[in-house]
């Protein structure tokens, strides 16, 4: 699971104060890098658990930075013409368009999805 943006305190450790003028206090850069499309392991499934009845689509498995995941998920609402968000490493897509997902997926050179 990809490492969420840490800003502030918790970037830097939960660090408040030091005496130590020679400590680095740059923000570490994120460690995950993506990886390249036939490499990658995704699933798309239809789920309504705690969606009041309503049905979407999820595609999860993606392993990367947060950016790419986005851009993706930006790339994927476009192509099927709804709505939809990007949370907890995951590409929510308001309705059911499991085959569209992934006949796209399929075409942007993902190779292992279930």
């Amino acid at each position: 699971m990809a490492k969420s943006n840490l800003t502030g305190f918790e970037a830097l450790g939960g660090l408040v104060f030091s005496t130590d003028r020679e400590m680095d206090l740059s923000i570490p850069e994120e460690q995950t890098q993506t990886l390249p499309t036939e490499k990658q392991h995704l699933s798309v499934k239809k789920d309504t658990f705690a969606r009041k009845g309503k049905v979407v689509t999820v595609v999860d498995g993606f392993v990367g930075k947060q950016q790419d995941l986005e851009s993706l998920g930006k790339e994927v609402k476009k192509y099927c013409a709804v709505g939809g968000s990007v949370k907890d490493n995951q590409i929510i897509i308001q309705g059911e368009f499991v085959q569209k997902v992934k006949d796209f997926l399929l075409k942007k050179g993902f190779k292992h999805i279930k």
